[in-house]
């Protein structure tokens, strides 16, 4: 079993796609990154002045799913080029990020694969560090897109996602 916390926007579309992955035990969305643990709250990290990043803490069994695979998921259904913004949702608190809970083993891949799209011409913004305190976000915030599948938002930016997800990595869809 691996942990790897990852942003890529707006935690409840990265939420969406890896409760779709097989192999994916847990996927919990909060808040990592600012100095301030009062401030780990969504109306505060809302505000991009916490340094706080939007972020799903994923729990996998790597024997199902690799590593490798989870980061190409992540890199697929979320804009690596763009910094401190996904889509409409714009401030540092949307960054791209992978936090890695093991320098040993996984920061050599999350490298080699943010190489790896380097190497295609892509200019990634991803940062990359150790893991930091883990907030979790409020409970109105976990699983969100299954408990509302037709707020608004969701509905114009998670379906396109789990698309990609089911034409790229359709050996690794859970359903």
């Amino acid at each position: 079993m691996q942990t790897i916390i990852l942003g890529g926007g707006c935690f409840w579309c990265t939420e969406s796609v890896f409760q779709s992955v097989k192999g994916v035990q847990k996927v919990t969305s909060g808040y990592m990154g600012g100095e301030d643990a009062n401030l780990a709250n969504y109306k505060d990290v809302c505000s991009g002045t916490t340094g706080h990043i939007e972020v799903v803490r994923v729990d996998f069994d790597d024997t199902i799913v690799p590593l490798e695979v989870v980061l190409d998921i992540f890199f697929a259904t979320h804009d690596p080029t763009t910094r401190d913004r996904q889509g409409n949702d714009i401030g540092s608190q949307y960054r791209s990020v992978v936090f890695y809970t093991d320098e040993e083993t996984q920061k050599p891949t999350i490298d080699r694969t943010i190489n790896k799209l380097r190497d295609m011409g892509l200019d990634i913004v991803t940062e990359v560090h150790p893991v930091h305190e883990f907030h979790v976000a409020e409970d109105y915030h976990q699983d969100y897109f299954n408990k509302n599948p037709t707020q608004g938002y969701c509905q114009a930016v998670i379906p396109p996602k789990l698309g990609k997800l089911r034409k790229e990595f359709k050996q690794y869809m859970a359903k």
